[in-house]
């Protein structure tokens, strides 16, 4: 049986007109407006206005790459396909050409059996590659890589994603792997400098932002005791839009569209730092964010915001310490622009110690049960851990429409 016209794979080519690059799909202008999407709600991310979503890998453990295409499919979205590609910080040696040559072939056989799907749009390669690593030679494996992609597969364009961007890693893949049509940079805290960077540093050709969000955890400020201060959902919602705007609609030239992170939730750091949904699926402002910056209107229904969390009248920035055993009171202070009734859920963990770099997977500190005094909403009067160490206090603020906010403050037991 033939292939219809809508089951044939995707022609996803590359234009310039007037000096602006264009990312073109069967011959039409794609602006991407995508998250990263590993294991999130594909048919939310289409209902609220993306029409991209990007992933780390062709196999996440729960869906194969083959259902995670199809159900993009269903949904009307096109994939950026992540391929595992391993990392000289996990131990890997680009010296070792047994080695990067079995590693070749495993990725050529996972391009042979998807190319041809009719969600897939681009190969990208790897992910942060150039963190913490010393071997540049990653860069020639990831150009034969390409190269071996646009032979068996002409309908597609290849990338590989850097954490940050220097003068030393543009240069690098000028140089070494010139086969990629696309750079993708993966940048927070400092997203409003990209358009500006991408110059200073040479990058003429067309890019992609294919990790953006909240200001990274090696960004913050600490406490004395080296914990990262988090900011609440409130404030990162605004920093969403603000970078957005700056760092990548700014860019009208080189930029063919954004990836932001995370469309889903994980345990980085802590449980919501960089995923803009809860544990439970609950939306908190960045995602009303999104749909603004796709949609240009807000949802029907917002999500709670925070204005203050307190511990014993002090902020994260106060350094807090409490003696064991004795009563604290913490309090948060939110409104919602709905008129929704607010409800308050505290938590205390432990302070991480299973702590990683690039986004590997971390395990979730344990709940610490606290006595508590008195909950009046708002406010919770508790008596602290006996155990001397390093906690922090969460509070989730729901709203009964499916959204919340959240907070937390690091606080010490001595």
């Amino acid at each position: 049986m033939n292939k219809t016209k809508l089951e044939q794979p995707k022609k996803v080519t590359l234009d310039i007109q007037d000096r602006r690059h264009k990312l073109l799909v069967d011959g039409k202008p794609f602006y991407i407006n995508g998250a990263g999407l590993e294991f999130g709600d594909i048919a939310r991310l289409a209902k609220y206005g993306g029409n991209s979503f990007r992933t780390w890998s062709t196999e996440n453990d729960q869906q194969s790459a083959k259902e995670v295409l199809d159900e993009a499919y269903k949904n009307g979205l096109l994939v950026t396909m992540g391929i595992e590609v391993a990392r000289e910080r996990h131990g890997f040696d680009y010296n070792d050409e047994i080695a990067v040559n079995a590693q070749y072939e495993r990725i050529k056989r996972e391009i042979m059996a998807l190319k041809e799907h009719p969600s897939l749009m681009i190969w990208s390669i790897g992910n942060e590659l150039n963190l913490s690593y010393t071997n540049p030679g990653v860069w020639d494996a990831v150009n034969e890589i390409s190269k071996m992609i646009h032979q068996v597969d002409p309908n597609h364009l290849t990338t590989t994603t850097l954490a940050g961007i220097t003068q030393r890693e543009v240069q690098l893949i000028k140089d070494r792997a010139s086969d990629l049509d696309i750079l993708s940079i993966q940048m927070y805290g400092e997203l409003s400098n990209l358009p500006h960077l991408v110059r200073d540093y040479g990058w003429e050709g067309p890019y992609m932002v294919t990790e953006w969000g909240a200001t990274g955890h090696w960004e913050v400020p600490t406490t004395s005791w080296g914990a990262p201060i988090e900011e609440n959902s409130t404030i990162k919602a605004k920093n969403y839009l603000q970078r957005f705007k700056a760092g990548i609609a700014s860019d009208k030239t080189q930029c063919l569209g954004s990836y932001v992170f995370l469309w889903g939730q994980k345990q980085e750091r802590t449980p919501t730092w960089y995923g803009i949904f809860l544990a439970d699926g609950k939306e908190t402002e960045s995602v009303d964010v999104m749909h603004y910056i796709w949609t240009g209107k807000w949802p029907e229904n917002r999500s709670p915001r925070i204005h203050s969390l307190t511990l014993d009248q002090k902020v994260a920035a106060d350094n807090i310490i409490l003696t064991a055993n004795n009563a604290c009171i913490a309090y948060a202070s939110a409104s919602d622009l709905d008129g929704d009734y607010l409800t308050y859920h505290w938590e205390v963990l432990y302070e991480p110690t299973d702590l990683k770099d690039g986004g590997d997977l971390e395990e979730k500190p344990s709940a610490v049960e606290v006595k508590v005094i008195e909950k009046n909403n708002q406010s919770l009067q508790f008596i602290g851990p006996e155990k001397p160490g390093d906690y922090r206090l969460f509070v989730y603020i729901y709203d009964g429409k499916n959204h919340a906010a959240t907070a937390n403050i690091p606080f010490q037991v001595k």
